[in-house]
């Protein structure tokens, strides 16, 4: 508390001496079109601000608040949030709360101080988040809550400004409207991440080709990263000539120089559509957060300049010698917005909290909306073919069924895809549905967050499984949180569609043959489907659509690139691994397993390559005399493990066959969960594949189950049952002769 303690004093002690230090710029009031009553209203904004962060401190040592990352020494960018309409998305920097208590000042019936000590306090009656995390955000405002915004908000709003101009294409509609421009903002040290980085790139990218790009990222520089120093003079070589961007800087300590450099990034970007990086340098007050103790790590000559830097006492010099406000008022002010604060703090820390599991966990489903689906006209082609086929078929059936419905990928649309399986559809539909992105799965994952933000439903392809992994924070930290952390109120439906898992031939090595899926399957409220088959394939594509556009669910399906052409089953030519087309309505709900066969001897639980390996396994214990049945699981996440126990629950023994590595796979999970429901150990068995990554060449699948390794343990579970029935035949045949000779 020191240092918070610290600054006050030294404000209260300026307010004694009127010794304010002065602006860089020296503009006048009427030279930036703001009158004295508005710069009074930035200021009282900048107070509430300051207020917030010393008082949260205050709350803090008393054990009633949690959250002590502040906004002291950014609060310029109340004047950001005037220049801009509240109907503008904005995804706001952790230290942008003079920028919310500024907009809400745009939309009758706000009250800020009570929501964001609300926030602090982690109650439940916190409107944006439930209490589940101390975020800044509105629904009214149009501000969506970020939790992480170390960068990875960046490649969201980049998706969401792209979605803003595809609107147009498509004759309106989406949350925001048609002339809207979306605001980013960040500090100096996350504009290092290469998230930051990629959703740069890829905003300039599609400015550069003339695509509109209304956005307005602002880097808030601060000159530090909690204890690394940014270099001197970084930000602004980085951006200056940066391709496809305008760049602005303002200092962010004073209100005049700062409004009028946020009207002129406004301006560019609502009336041109195209991109602004504005740098509004600043200062960071009481150190990174409230247990940081920055006298570890800079000198006490630099906290003594910082402190002197404070906007706060730059607002208040603007205030006197302009002649608006004079040292008694601009004292009167300070005073009353901290009581203010404290008044109503003291009312908020009294409300009612998260209490149990079910309270926390209610938002990450999001809440169920009305489709917006067409009927189906056309034909539907019967022929049996294999699944590339049918996904490619059922993909155009969604677009046009889906008239929102928007692709996105790496060479999805001239090209069609790696394997075929987007063809003719961008020729179809048009490039603005079907998107050629840059090579980057953080801006692919990025914009499709940012289309389902604004009312769309993005169809995103990640070319192979192992291209997710430097790219899985989006949907762990960004797609799959946002509904959680806002009640409800904010979601961002989409389909990912990943071609991943191993078996290929001709063509592999480890990022074309990647099994590690449990990255995707610890995520909550992210649900992923795996298909064996081409019929399957579609009712699995075709309920993850119909779950994003009326669950607003985020959902991966994960595709098996061996089986995308795969025809045959037992032999060359028999083509009993193609499927007639099952149609528009055909779908497989979250859950719902498949089966294969009615043998009670031997239950195989399987899923994607596994079900085809063991069908041919299965064939061949048949002929050994062992009867199987297969049991299909198609969804990886969400599994309903009382249906899989009833579908073995009859079986002598059971045998999970996993392609995923022993460690971290689904079979674990299945086996915990019969467990769970009774089956008994020496019943459960497990056949997954080995603790490694995949290598090239022909040993590329000896890691990994096999049909030869399915048949031997099969035999070898199946024998004691074999022999008991062969001793129960000798014995029915020995009292059949007994009773013969009598």
């Amino acid at each position: 508390m020191l240092e918070p303690l610290s600054q006050e004093q030294r404000f209260l002690s300026a307010l004694r001496t009127g010794d304010w230090p002065a602006s860089e710029r020296a503009w006048r009031i009427d030279e930036v079109d703001l009158t004295p009553a508005e710069l009074i209203e930035l200021f009282e904004t900048q107070l509430m601000s300051r207020h917030l962060d010393l008082h949260a401190r205050r709350l803090q040592a008393r054990g009633e608040a949690f959250y002590t990352i502040g906004s002291a020494g950014h609060e310029g960018n109340a004047a950001i949030a005037r220049a801009f309409r509240h109907t503008d998305p904005a995804f706001l920097h952790y230290r942008d709360a003079a920028f919310l208590l500024q907009r809400s000042r745009s939309v009758p019936g706000q009250t800020p101080l009570w929501d964001l000590l609300l926030s602090f306090a982690a109650s439940a009656e916190d409107p944006i988040s439930g209490g589940r995390h101390k975020v800044l955000g509105s629904k009214a405002l149009h501000v969506p809550p970020q939790t992480s915004t170390i960068a990875s908000h960046l490649p969201k709003a980049m998706g969401a400004s792209y979605g803003i101009g595809l609107w147009r294409r498509l004759g309106g509609g989406g949350e925001w409207p048609a002339d809207s421009v979306v605001i980013c903002s960040f500090g100096d040290a996350s504009f290092n991440h290469s998230t930051a980085q990629g959703a740069l790139n890829a905003a300039g990218w599609a400015a550069y080709q003339g695509i509109p790009m209304p956005l307005v990222m602002v880097c808030e520089d601060n000159g530090i990263g909690i204890s690394t120093p940014t270099p001197k003079g970084w930000i602004e070589a980085s951006m200056r000539a940066r391709p496809g961007f305008h760049y602005l800087s303002c200092d962010g300590l004073d209100l005049l120089d700062t409004w009028h450099a946020a009207r002129e990034a406004e301006r560019i970007a609502r009336r041109h559509r195209q991109p602004v990086f504005l740098h509004m340098r600043c200062v960071r007050l009481f150190g990174h957060a409230g247990s940081d103790a920055q006298q570890a790590y800079l000198a006490p000559a630099r906290i003594k300049a910082d402190e002197a830097r404070d906007p706060l006492l730059v607002s208040a010099g603007l205030l006197q010698r302009h002649g608006v406000l004079d040292t008694d008022a601009i004292g009167a002010l300070y005073h009353s917005v901290a009581e203010r604060v404290a008044y109503v703090a003291e009312e908020a820390i009294r409300r009612p909290k998260l209490e149990t599991a079910e309270q926390v966990m209610t938002s990450i489903v999001p809440p169920i909306r009305a489709s917006r689906a067409r009927s189906w006209q056309g034909e539907v082609d019967a022929t049996p073919a294999p699944m590339a086929k049918l996904l490619n078929q059922a993909l155009i059936r969604l677009m046009a069924r889906y008239p929102h419905l928007v692709m996105a990928g790496e060479d999805i649309g001239r090209k069609g895809g790696v394997y075929g399986v987007t063809q003719r559809l961008q020729a179809q539909f048009g490039p603005h549905r079907v998107i050629d992105t840059l090579l980057d799965e953080q801006s692919i994952l990025g914009l499709g967050i940012g289309l389902g933000q604004n009312g769309l439903v993005p169809i995103l392809e990640i070319q192979f499984l192992a291209y997710l992994h430097n790219a899985e924070d989006q949907l762990r930290g960004e797609a799959a949180t946002l509904s959680f952390f806002s009640n409800g109120q904010y979601t961002n439906p989409m389909v990912v569609r990943i071609a991943g898992l191993g078996y290929q031939k001709g063509f592999g090595g480890h990022f074309h043959n990647d099994n590690a899926i449990a990255v995707l399957r610890d995520i909550p409220g992210l649900l992923v489907a795996c298909p064996s088959n081409a019929a399957d394939a579609v009712g699995l594509l075709q309920e993850a659509v119909r779950l994003a556009e009326e669950e607003q669910r985020v959902v991966v399906v994960l595709e098996p690139i061996a089986l995308y052409h795969a025809r045959d089953l037992h032999e060359e030519g028999d083509q009993q691994w193609c499927f007639a087309d099952p149609g528009p309505e055909h779908r497989l709900p979250m859950g719902e397993p498949g089966q294969w066969g009615e043998g009670r001897q031997l239950a195989i639980l399987t899923y994607g390559n596994g079900v085809y390996l063991s069908r041919q396994a299965a064939a061949r214990l048949e002929a050994e005399g062992v009867e199987a049945r297969i049991v299909d699981l198609r969804w990886l996440t969400g599994i309903d493990h009382d249906e899989v126990y009833r579908r073995v629950e009859g079986c002598e023994q059971i045998l999970v066959v996993d392609e995923c590595r022993r460690s971290g796979s689904p079979s674990e999970e299945l086996v915990t969960a019969l467990v769970e429901r009774g089956v008994a150990g020496e019943r459960l068995h497990r056949l997954t594949a080995e603790d490694s990554f995949i290598p090239l060449g022909r040993a590329a699948t000896v890691t990994l189950p096999s049909v030869a390794a399915i048949v031997e343990q099969g035999l070898r579970l199946a024998s004691p049952s074999m022999k008991r029935n062969e001793a129960a035949v000798k014995t029915a045949d020995k009292v059949s002769a007994g009773s013969n000779e009598a």
